[in-house]
């Protein structure tokens, strides 16, 4: 019985003796003016007898339980221990600390001493961590405008800064984000100061979507995210294009713009130009649209020469005063050709109409007779067109086919038209011209024979013979021989007494120079007839008649 008691004696020392130790930190975060409680004795529903809290090694405050709690546990009256701490610091009944209005200087590692009524003891730490924020984040986007709910706006071509900022203890992460239509949420840089920016150069449509900034605190892991939609405007470089279409009535026109490759949708408006344009457009507007492609049907009572109809785009993109636009000048027809056609029966032939002016483009048609008749292409007509010209061939005329043609251009302005006569002549009306030609081709020859027999005669006519003396005169030779030997004859001719005819006769010698080699050898060759003429030649005196 003795051993038993000693046993239980033995047992109930060493339980009192024992020291209760953890060896992990609890780590707990609060915010400044926040009420933060730091357990100690958590393992039951143990009151502690005694409980002291110190802080990086110095006490800040200790207590134990009442004296009521002790007798009833058996255990004498607590000590008194040192007074209380601030009125911030409040020990409860199970050992913990309640920290009212937590500021930074509370922060640090704690450590609680507990005393159990088995007279054990129990130590625990906590790490009390004071951290703020992140507060007063703030996210800037430039150059950019903003639109009514909030949205950002950028346009094409130009350079944005992105800018975030915010404030956090004792430290922070900023970082910036992404997420647009072939993206998710891309980031696109971090950094851990207090601000965080970055620029896009040379915006284009693909960098349209949302951006965040996200201010990370490093230590109550506390986050706080900022986020703007951005939208990039643009229009493409090139003008509207104003188009017309012909309607089933031919005095209305369709006008139709069209400017595709604008976001967001522009704003079309077709108009008519008034005064002089400047700056800004003038005019009269007929219709306006926020769309990409406007039309408009006009009839010829709103139509006029000269008028300039103009489809002006406008857009966010696009300054005031340099809209893109396009325009065309409206013009009636004016068919040209020849008013006046003669052809020869049983032959072909060819009328001819340009119309190159109207704008829009008229519709060209040749027509027959005063009830202006259309004229169907078959065996008889042939219809052809060359760009503006537009040719009607007649096959096989005769003197039905004699009168009166219209070229006739219309367009939604007015319709004018050009009248061109034929006349169908019979093969017998140039019977006369055919006998005029023959008579004057005999007159010309006629000419040409008594011009060459002038031009043959032409001594004897500068010599005042004229053509009553050529056979008198036909004797009468001179003959001028060109010789290698220049030997000159200055004998004085004899004159003779005139003759009955009243004219003076002159004795002319002839007298035979020598002559070369060659027409030595030329007069060799000279039958005995032509050498016996020459002796009698040599032999009498020639007269020769002036």
């Amino acid at each position: 019985m003795k051993i038993v008691a000693t046993v239980a004696l033995l047992h109930l020392c060493l339980h009192a003796t024992a020291v209760l130790s953890g060896s992990s930190e609890t780590v707990v975060t609060a915010a400044p003016g926040d009420v933060v409680l730091l357990p100690c004795y958590t393992v039951g529903n143990v009151t502690p007898s005694l409980t002291t809290w110190m802080k990086n090694g110095r006490e800040v405050i200790s207590g134990g339980a009442p004296a009521a709690a002790a007798a009833a546990a058996g255990l004498p009256a607590p000590p008194a221990g040192p007074p209380a701490g601030p009125q911030r610091l409040k020990l409860l009944h199970d050992g913990s600390l309640n920290i009212q209005a937590v500021t930074p200087g509370d922060e640090g590692s704690y450590l609680c001493n507990t005393s159990l009524p088995d007279k054990s003891t129990f130590q625990a730490g906590v790490l009390l961590q004071v951290a703020s924020g992140p507060e007063n984040v703030a996210v800037s986007v430039r150059p950019v405008t903003a639109l009514s709910n909030g949205t950002l706006v950028a346009f094409r071509g130009s350079t944005v800064t992105f800018n975030c900022s915010g404030s956090s203890y004792p430290s922070q992460q900023l970082t910036w984000s992404f997420r647009g239509a072939s993206s998710s949420n891309d980031s696109l840089v971090s950094t851990s100061g207090s601000w965080l920016d970055f620029r896009i150069g040379d915006v284009q449509p693909g960098a349209q979507g949302v951006y965040s900034c996200m201010a990370h605190n490093n230590v109550s892991h506390q986050a706080v995210n900022k986020s703007t939609q951005l939208l990039v405007y643009y229009v493409p470089d090139r003008h509207p294009e104003c188009m017309w279409s012909p309607a089933q009535d031919p005095s209305h026109i369709q006008f139709t713009c069209s400017w595709f490759g604008a976001y967001p949708t522009p704003t079309l408006r077709w108009g008519e130009d008034q005064g002089e344009q400047g700056a800004l457009w003038k005019g009269r507007v007929y219709a306006t649209e926020v769309t990409d492609n406007l039309s408009v049907t006009m009839n010829r009572s709103r139509l006029s020469d000269g008028q300039t109809v103009r489809c002006v785009a406008q857009h966010p993109a696009l300054d005031a005063g340099k809209e893109k636009s396009c325009s065309f000048t409206l013009k009636p027809p004016f068919p040209e050709g020849e008013p006046l056609t003669t052809a020869l029966e049983a032959t072909s032939v060819t009328l001819t109409c340009t119309e190159a002016e109207s704008i829009p483009p008229s519709n060209t048609t040749w027509r027959k007779g005063l009830q202006q008749e259309y004229i169907v292409p078959g065996s008889k007509y042939l219809l052809s067109q060359d760009g503006p010209v537009l040719k009607l061939t007649i096959l096989n005329i005769s003197k039905d086919d004699e009168g009166v043609y219209f070229c006739r251009s219309e367009n939604p302005l007015a319709v004018r038209e050009l009248e061109v006569y034929l006349t169908v002549k019979t093969s017998s009306v140039y019977t006369g011209a055919i006998i005029g030609v023959f008579i004057a081709a005999l007159i010309v020859g006629l000419v040409v024979v008594i011009a060459k027999t002038v031009y043959s005669s032409r001594h004897r006519i500068c010599l005042g013979g004229g053509f009553g003396q050529t056979e008198e005169d036909r004797g009468d030779v001179l003959s001028l021989v060109e010789s290698d030997d220049e030997q000159m004859f200055q004998d004085a001719a004899p004159q003779l007494p005139p003759s009955t005819n009243g004219r003076h006769t002159t004795l002319v010698q002839i007298h035979r120079i020598p002559s070369s080699d060659h027409e030595d050898a030329e007069s060799a060759d000279t039958s005995p007839q032509q050498q016996e003429d020459g002796a009698q030649t040599e032999e009498r005196d020639d007269l020769v008649t002036f």
